[in-house]
């Protein structure tokens, strides 16, 4: 691991991207000459610019200045990128996003490192609120905008550092946090993950990466669950939402599908909590953050203020707005499990349709998990499929989402497929009705339909009144 006193000057290769901005910064923060580059200006890159970094648009071998003593670049970043063909010329030190975010975990005594194939970017931001209404002054780096700090960073004066932390292409191996979370373990990234057995050694490793006076917290239902706590060395707190040291209790729903509940502690009664988020899978998330930061230090009261002020990161069932008495609402679920969970928090909803409009991400994981996306809409009344979101991808699979589409059919579900926005939006304004909801999914840019929904919608009504 690179001591990251020996660096002066820094240059990151994409350093528009959320999180590569986001580490940017923090090492601004240390004092760095940091300059960057990426193929178009966005709103990060002018947030960089206004802080002063150096931001170059577009990528050459120019690029790379004569004092620059390290480069660090995003996975996306190909071998032959002239940024990188120049540094390794002129004998850079090159590393890549996942290594940097460990070097810099590893500077705070008290790191959170959230894993998990569904939950990472709402545990995290749920951790990191916690902290903060503590007034722990965390540094916190996510993979989503966390509403509460209207950012996907933020740079502390502490101790503490909360980290959102992937497994695909097992860039959390990276990291040797104090505390560490495993969330679950689904089939996913199967561009890279091969088997499941592969996964699961994975998320063993890193359970063995935590320090040993640290602890790991982790799910009870997830399967093989022995495999993945084999020979690690810290302390192991257990959750789950009927076994494990912390579990929820007496769960309630509100109308609009918030839980209540009480948190036990190897059965002995810790806390009741009211979240301000919806769904069962936020009870757990709950539970993890409740486990991860009693270990922390923090007191009962003072998470549960944390938990009960927490409003949630954007694209996470996040409400963008109504016309008409018709909801809009935009999620980040792009796997079945994920999607099967967020919609039956909007089932809870007092509701007249539920109809949701989904964007497949990545052709190789629509390929790999067709059958279970295909059972996945079972809480939604109709279902609009777009086209795949190739995101990294070619389509070299054979994969469309007519195929979905036919799958999702043989269910008995309403189902239909749209090869623009633009037919998918004027289908919606024309069947919609007051009460009903619409949910765009998916992790691309499906929430562009969901804002244009909603401004056409308005701009109708403001029209006709």
């Amino acid at each position: 691991m690179i001591d990251l006193n020996n660096y002066k000057n820094v240059h990151f290769i994409g350093i528009g991207g959320v999180s590569m901005s986001g580490l940017a910064e923090i090492l601004k923060s240390k004092g760095m000459h940091v300059r960057g580059s990426d193929n178009k200006a966005s709103s990060l890159t002018e947030h960089l610019k206004s802080i002063g970094i150096d931001i170059l648009i577009g990528q050459s071998y120019e690029n790379i200045a004569d004092n620059c003593d390290l480069v660090v670049y995003t996975a996306a970043v190909k071998e032959d990128n002239p940024e990188m063909v120049s540094a390794r010329d002129k004998n850079i030190k090159i590393i890549d996003r996942a290594e940097l975010l460990g070097v810099i975990m590893g500077c705070y005594k008290k790191s959170v490192a959230v894993s998990g194939t569904h939950g990472k970017t709402t545990t995290t931001t749920m951790i990191s609120k916690i902290l903060l209404e503590a007034e722990k002054d965390p540094t916190i780096n996510v993979g989503g905008i966390f509403k509460a700090i209207g950012s996907n960073f933020r740079v502390g004066n502490s101790d503490f550092f909360v980290a959102e932390s992937c497994e695909y292409f097992d860039s959390f191996l990276k990291f040797f946090p104090y505390v560490g979370i495993i969330l679950n373990i689904d089939k996913d990234h199967t561009d890279y993950f091969k088997t499941m057995e592969q996964m699961e050694a994975s998320f063993n490793h890193f359970a063995k990466n935590i320090s040993k006076d640290g602890c790991l917290v982790i799910n009870t239902g997830i399967k093989n669950f022995d495999s993945i706590i084999d020979n690690v060395e810290c302390q192991i707190i257990t959750y789950g939402i009927t076994e494990g040291d912390y579990q929820a209790k007496n769960i309630i729903f509100s109308e609009d599908g918030k839980p209540a509940f009480d948190i036990y502690y190897k059965d002995s009664f810790i806390k009741s909590i009211n979240l301000d988020v919806t769904g069962l899978h936020n009870v757990e998330n709950s539970l993890a953050s409740f486990a991860a930061c009693t270990f922390l230090g923090l007191s009962p009261e003072e998470i549960a203020i944390g938990l009960e002020n927490f409003e949630g990161a954007k694209r996470r069932f996040e409400f963008k707005g109504s016309f008409n008495g018709i909801t809009i609402i935009d999620d980040y679920a792009h796997h079945p499990t994920e999607i099967a969970a967020t919609l039956s928090a909007a089932k809870k909803f007092k509701h007249n349709k539920i109809y949701c409009i989904f964007q497949p991400h990545t052709y190789s994981r629509t390929k790999a998990l067709l059958d279970r996306f295909a059972g996945a809409f079972e809480d939604a009344d109709a279902v609009i499929v777009t086209d795949i979101y190739s995101a990294r991808e070619t389509d070299t699979l054979g994969i469309h989402s007519m195929n979905l589409v036919e799958e999702i059919r043989k269910t008995g579900k309403e189902v239909y497929y749209f090869s623009s926005f633009k037919e998918a939006e004027d289908f919606l304004l024309e069947k919609s009705v007051p009460n009903d909801m619409l949910i765009t999914m998916g992790a691309g840019d499906v929430y562009l339909l969901g804002e244009s929904l909603l401004l056409t919608g308005l701009s109708t009504l403001s029209t006709e009144n």
